[in-house]
């Protein structure tokens, strides 16, 4: 292997995935190498893969086969897919997935997203580490007879799964306006909601170049052309995916976004409303991370339920998940888990979830989400400083008579506010996640803090 090979796998190999820019630091060889390492990872004699619509998918899905089936397994390539039907379809075969996608990140980046049997997740603490130790070293496997590949298509039963977690009739009449953002959300988001409501969809059309906004619906001006159609046809609700629509961000009747943290607490509020008074803890059992609004865990409880603080990352929230058994789990980030889905994320679900809500309720949802609407949230704050664990330690001793914890960064609890400060994985950043009764106060407090925490925006 080439020093620049080596150099580039030290570079894509993240905390959760594989991902980088196509062809410069992830390329053919490289799927190809992981497509290998993974069958000697999970030992299966069938993996899936899958891909979402970025035009370098399909070659690098093809060295990916490759390289699986010169290791001995059977490949069963899902063809376009989204990431949460790739989960479905790693726990409906009972059988390992890599589905190749950025997600959110620009046209010119790719990646690849592993999980084992049943969705269980592969981060650097769960396998990829070994993964990218095999692909360094260089060597490939070849098994005595060749694996084979195989294409199947799952849509249709990953329709019918998705709608099993709704009264589908309760939907009738919703007008709903879709933006996926030209990412794989056009080819799902269609085929579960199209005869379910009146649906429009917005950027529909596959193009991995992603022409009208990037697929990254967390940021406020991808959501504008949203609001504007939401505004324009009346619809009762805005829903934006990104690029391989795992991830959903709301928007309500009046045009005005949907936290992640909301939208966990009105899922959560969903849910458990329908657990009887008799079940299991396990039912009524909520996991949320740590930088959700305290909403959540406050509407857990208030609803007989028990909420489960995590750290945030997918594998903390599956992991906890499977140790808890917890019927739901939700991410500030626009991530929803849950159990009865291998407790792998999907925002298609989510959605469903919402708008029976909303179809039930017979309000609006800008009616709807009031209640849970509590506090004032600062959003991620990214600040560059030199050192990110000494600041972490100066904030904290400022801090030092109030409660605090370590489960993620530092999290201070001040009663009326809140913050969490914590270190990016691969940068010299802190994000600062902060939450206070109101606008002013959150202001005030948020400049507080950063000031403490210095460095540069």
């Amino acid at each position: 292997m080439s020093g620049d090979l080596t150099g580039r796998i030290d570079k894509i190999f993240k905390a959760y995935d594989v991902r980088g820019v196509y062809p410069d630091e992830i390329d053919e060889d490289v799927a190809m190498r992981v497509g290998n390492a993974f069958v000697g990872f999970s030992g299966a004699p069938k993996v899936l893969v899958a891909r979402d619509a970025r035009p370098s998918s399909v070659p690098l899905v093809a060295s990916f086969i490759e390289g699986a089936t010169l290791a001995g397994a059977d490949v069963v390539d899902l063809g376009l897919a989204s990431t949460d039907l790739a989960y479905f379809a790693a726990g409906h075969l009972e059988a390992p997935a890599a589905m190749f996608t950025a997600s959110h990140n620009p046209a010119q980046y790719n990646g690849i997203k592993l999980c084992r049997a049943g969705a269980a997740p592969v981060g650097a603490e769960t396998g990829l580490t070994q993964i990218k130790a095999a692909v360094a070293a260089g060597l490939l496997e070849r098994a005595d007879d060749p694996g084979r590949a195989a294409q199947i298509d799952l849509l249709p039963e990953f329709v019918e799964h998705v709608r099993s977690f709704v009264r589908v009739d309760a939907l009738r009449g919703l007008k709903v306006v879709a933006d996926t953002a030209n990412g794989i959300g056009g080819l799902v988001v269609p085929a579960v909601l199209e005869d379910l409501v009146d649906l429009t969809m917005l950027y529909g059309e596959l193009d991995g170049t992603f022409p009208n906004h990037p697929a990254d619906p967390i940021q406020p001006e991808n959501l504008k052309d949203l609001q504007r159609l939401v505004i324009d046809v009346r619809a009762d609700v805005g829903l934006a995916f990104d690029g391989d629509a795992d991830r959903v961000f709301l928007v309500d009747d009046k045009a005005q976004p949907v936290s992640g943290s909301l939208t966990t607490a009105i899922v959560a509020d969903s849910i458990l409303r329908r657990v009887p008074d008799e079940a299991p803890v396990a039912d009524k059992t909520v996991v949320h991370n740590l930088i959700c609004s305290k909403a959540v865990p406050e509407v857990v409880r208030e609803l007989g339920g028990t909420p489960v603080r995590t750290r945030v990352g997918h594998s903390f929230i599956k992991q906890v998940m499977a140790e808890s058994g917890a019927i739901f789990g939700g991410e500030h980030s626009g991530h929803y888990y849950f159990r009865d889905n291998f407790r792998a994320d999907s925002g298609l679900i989510a959605a469903l979830v919402v708008l029976e809500a909303l179809a039930t309720s017979k309000q609006p949802l800008s009616d709807l989400r009031t209640p849970f609407e509590r506090y004032v949230a600062s959003g991620e704050i990214n600040r560059t400083v030199d050192d990110p664990l000494a600041v972490i330690e100066s904030v904290a001793s400022r801090f030092g008579a109030e409660q605090q914890d370590r489960l993620d960064g530092l999290t201070v609890d001040l009663g009326e506010w809140w913050f969490n400060l914590r270190p990016s994985n691969t940068e010299p950043l802190l994000r600062l996640n902060l939450e206070a009764p109101d606008a002013a106060s959150c202001e005030a407090h948020v400049a507080e803090v950063l000031d403490l925490v210095g460095g540069r925006a």
